[in-house]
Formats: structure tokens, sequence, C-alpha cells
């Protein structure tokens, strides 16, 4: 065939990263036609490359591929400027009378509504599947694959809180091996027949939702090797099969709008929150959720929006409009989500949150500093403690006017947050501040393990603040008497034993504290004053 009887063929950048210049109907052409690229597209593609995004490194080895199988390529530079590449491939496609091949829906309507001809290929054609061979790799009882450059491919196995790792196979991940599945999930998740996005994409770094796949691919500099982490959940409940108490039930139901799911990571808590969305939504309820990346699975029923692509504010306004009876926020980690968590609450909305924590007091510390002490209780009503794939505690607030656990004088009542075991009823903590700084206090034996770890004293405390002041103990018939020196009078000061913080007080006129012998604090001093342990008092930011 002559060269002036070939078809002219315009490819746009959309063809080259998708992987559709290996369909049957790219591949026929290349006997019978020419393919004309604008200089436009190959600049991208290295701009891409050499930011480390995927699409990028896809175009340039496609086009040499295609190039090894005997197309004819001609890179065009147009005289005129381009204002993006799509007017580079229209204006080109009509000075030239070429067809435009893409894979882009909107510029095929738009080439065709400019008179122009046109082709929409999708990548593999009709009739292949196409998958990527990451899925090769799961079993129906894997719940994570972690493939890595030089490393053995392993997987995390079993149920939440409940897995062990396996050895998929002995030889060592290649770099060639890794960059072709790599390439092969950029391409599986730019087809249109696939549900998938690329949700964040970096320089170095990639996080995909293939499906049910979500994938986090590094590389060089980021990581020290290539690496690739798909995580596929394994378990799909609903409410009822956690078999939780009715009275859980009647305060999800009627009172519970500000509720935290916490827990380790894989230990269920998405997957909690996911039987929750779909629990409120069968009460009729409008249920919408907030994820970076969208990995829950839900019913097509609820909206899901991603914080990758829209800004907290526009999160905010869309929210604010809508009005979603509860609202699920996957994954808070930064101050942002914690403000706008409280946001959208205190303006109504409710709010289900899922954030990671060692202990559900955790959780609710995370807030601390974040917003007005005062607030909690309005912004979290509920926290829901994940272990090992069940609800291991239920927590619930309150807001009152007492003396705090810790402090001894009468003269010291102020507003202090209770903490207390929703399906007991028993307090367990109280949130207050005291001087300049915010107290978590245990007010019970379990309270206090739960803090600080199974011995109160290598706990982790709260971090002492100040400076230490010596003082002289009196030990009378019905009291300790602890004696600073009248210079110190009015002075706030925070009490630990070892790492345990005890008790805070004001100093009185005479320079004393006092505790009586038959108080729970008195106690607790005398077991430490026959173990051979001194209390030690740090003055509220007194070397600051």
């Amino acid at each position: 065939m002559s060269e002036d009887k070939k078809e002219k063929y315009v490819i746009d950048i959309t063809l080259t990263v998708s992987g559709a210049l290996r369909t049957i109907q790219v591949l026929e052409k290349i006997r019978t036609g020419v393919f004309h690229i604008p200089w436009d597209v190959v600049i991208k593609l290295r701009e891409m490359a050499n930011s480390g995004l995927e699409d990028g490194l896809v175009g340039i080895e496609e086009l040499a591929k295609m190039r090894e199988k005997g197309a004819r390529i001609e890179f065009v530079r147009r005289g005129e400027r381009s204002i993006s590449i799509d007017e580079a491939v229209l204006g080109i496609a009509r000075e030239m009378d070429a067809v435009v091949l893409t894979s882009d829906p909107i510029l095929y309507k738009l080439a065709h509504a400019t008179g122009l001809k046109a082709e929409l290929i999708y990548p593999y054609g009709e009739g292949k599947s196409g998958k990527s061979k990451i899925r090769e790799f799961f079993d129906e009882d894997t719940l994570s694959v972690h493939l890595k450059e030089g490393v053995k491919p392993t997987a995390k196995k079993g149920v939440p809180g409940n897995w062990r790792f396996e050895i998929i196979r002995e030889n060592p991940m290649t770099r060639e091996e890794l960059e072709a599945i790599i390439r092969e999930i950029i391409e599986e998740v730019r087809r249109s027949d696939v549900q998938g996005f690329i949700e964040i994409e970096r320089p170095s770094s990639t996080i995909i939702q293939l499906e049910d796949l979500r994938i986090v691919i590094t590389k060089p500099p980021f990581s020290d090797a290539i690496e690739i982490t798909a995580v596929k959940p394994v378990r799909h409940l609903t409410l009822e099969e956690y078999k939780l108490p009715s009275k859980l039930i009647d305060r999800l139901k009627f009172r519970a709008e500000g509720i935290l799911i916490a827990g380790p990571p894989g230990h269920g808590k998405t997957t909690f929150a996911q039987a929750l969305a779909e629990f409120y939504k069968k009460l009729g309820k409008i249920v919408k959720t907030i994820e970076a990346p969208r990995d829950m699975i839900l019913s097509k029923e609820i909206t899901r929006y991603s914080k990758a692509f829209g800004t907290a504010e526009e999160i905010h306004d869309i929210l604010l409009l809508s009005r979603p009876d509860y609202t699920i926020f996957d994954e808070m980690r930064n101050p942002e989500d914690f403000q706008l968590f409280a946001d959208l609450r205190l303006a109504g909305v409710g709010m289900i949150g899922v954030i990671h924590a060692t202990t559900a007091v955790d959780a609710i510390q995370r807030f601390i500093g974040k917003v007005e002490l005062g607030m909690i209780p309005s912004i979290i009503d509920t926290v829901i403690f994940m272990n090992k794939g069940e609800v291991n505690r239920v927590l619930a607030l309150k807001t009152t006017v007492k003396v705090p656990h810790g402090l001894q004088s009468e003269d010291l009542a102020r507003p202090v947050v209770v903490i207390y075991d929703f399906l007991t009823g028993r307090p367990m903590f109280e949130i207050y501040t005291f001087g300049e700084r915010t107290f978590v206090v245990p007010v019970t034996r379990e309270a206090a393990k739960e803090l600080y770890g199974s011995d109160e004293e290598m706990g982790r405390g709260e971090e002492k603040k100040g400076t230490i002041l010596p003082y002289v103990v009196h030990v009378r018939k019905k009291s300790y008497v602890f004696d600073f020196g009248r210079g110190k009078a009015g002075r706030t000061v925070a009490a630990y034993l070892g790492s345990r913080f005890l008790f805070a007080d004001m100093i009185s006129r005479s320079g004393t504290i006092k505790i009586e012998k038959r108080s729970r604090l008195g106690k607790i001093l005398k077991d430490a004053i026959n173990q051979g342990q001194r209390l030690v008092f740090y003055e509220e930011n007194g070397g600051e």
C-alpha cells in the first residue's frame, strides 16, 4: 500500500496510558495506517515519568512496544502553541484530515461535534478480562499481599485480629516483575468497565482502589525499593452478626449521633463501620461517607466522597447543603480531619469517625487540644472500641460540675468530662483542666490498667511539665502534710508516683498540702511510703 493511501491517525494521551494501544482495533491499523502523535503528548509523558508517576512510565513503554510491532509513528509539532493536549490532537486531526484515536469518551464526542472522524477504543476490547496478576496472590483467606523488590512475597491470612503471615513463594520478587504488575494495575484501573480509580498519585507513591482491592505502590526515593501492598476485605458483616446488646442497639438507633469507632490497625474498624452504614440505610436514613482512599464496600445508595479530591471546605459545604442523617468519616488522621468532624457534628450532622487507637480512651484523647474540652461531649457521645473483630468496649461521655478526681479542696470544683462504661454505667475516667494543663485521670483500677498498662508504675502516665518542688513531709496522727514553705503558697502542683499521675492541688496559704490518711489517696500514700517510694511534685509550667 502506498504511503498516500494509508489512513492517518492521531493518538491522544489517554490511549497511551490506558494500555489500549495493544488492542486488536489498534494492532489491525498498523499495516494500513500511519500514527501521528502530538509532541505535547511526548512532553507530558516525560514530565509524568520524571515525577515518578506511573502513567508516564506506562505511556512511554506502550509507544516503544508499538514501534517494535512495526507501527509507523510520526511526532508532530504544531506551529502555534496549544492550550491543551486535547486541542493539539484536534488541531492536527483537522489539518491532516486524520482519524482521532482516543480512550476518552469526552474527546471522542467533541471530535464528532466538530466534524472530525474519531474512534473510541477501550483497553483490552470485548471478551478479554485484562485482570492484573496481583489477584493471583490472593485466595479466599487472604487479608493482604505484600510484594517488595528482592524479598519473598508474603500474605497476611486469617480474619481481623486473628491472622498470620505466610510466604507465598520462595523466589524473591524482581524489579521487572513488580514493574509489570504495576503497569497491569494502572491499565486495568483505566478501563471504563472496571470500578476503580487512582485515589492519590504523588511522585514515588500511588494509592489505587481497584474494585475490592486497596493498592499502595511506593518507589525510591520515597521507599528503599519498589513495594506493592494490596489489601482485600475478607468479611462483610451485618450489624446483627455482631450480636450487640439491645441497650447498645437502642443507643445507636435513637441517641448516638457522635460516634467514634476505634481500635488498632487490622482489628475490624472499617468492617464494623460498613455494617453500621448499612444498618442506618435500612432504617431509612441518608448515609454518606468521607474516605481516602475509598475502600469501603457499601450499597450504591450510599454516596462516597473522597478527601483526596475534595478540600475540607468543599466537603463541609456539600454535607451541610445535602444534610445527610449520618456521615461516616473513615481513617481520621490529621488535625483538619478532627476539625471537620467537629464542625459537622456541631452543625447537626450525625457523625461516625473511624480512628486508630490502642485503647478506647486514646480515641477521645486525640480530640484534646483540637477542640475546646467542654465541647467534646457535644461532639462525641459514644465510643465503640474494636478488638479482634469484636466490640470490646463501649464508652459514653457527659459533662458535670464537681471536684475532679485527684483534687482535694472543695473550692476547686469545675466542669469535668466524665467518661463511663456505657453498658455498666460505671465512671472510668475524668477529663478536666487544672492550671494550664488538661488531665485524663482514671477513677477505677480497671481504668488505670487500661491507661497505664498492666503495671501502673511502668505505664505512660501524663507528660510531666514544670519544675520539681522540694518538700518536707510530716506524718501526723490522721494525715500526711507536705510542706513546701510559705513562699510557694497559691501555686498549683501535680503529684506523681513514678510515671503515674496521682493528684493535683493548690498549695495552701501556710505553704502545705494535707492528705487525710483515711482517704483513698491517704491509703495509696501509706503503701508507697511503706515500699520506700517517694512522691514527686511538679509545679505547673514552673520551669517554662
